[in-house]
């Protein structure tokens, strides 16, 4: 397990990388933006990025309405 910071919040995961992360927590590609240490991603990139101890993630979930 590997402890990060994920909207200012301590969690603990076992995720390697960020696409593993947001399929963990339930989300789908496209509903949710993501933020690593700093960095907007790409969804295409969430594979690329691996977790490290220590990591802050930051999440924004897309909602439609009117």
């Amino acid at each position: 397990m590997k402890k990060i910071t994920v909207n200012g919040q301590p969690r603990e995961t076992d995720a390697g990388d960020v696409a593993a992360f947001i399929a963990e927590l339930g989300f789908a590609k496209g509903t949710v933006l993501v933020e690593h240490n700093g960095t907007a991603l790409r969804p295409a990139e969430w594979e690329g990025c691996k977790l490290q101890p220590g990591d802050c993630i930051e999440l924004l979930r897309l909602a439609a309405g009117g």
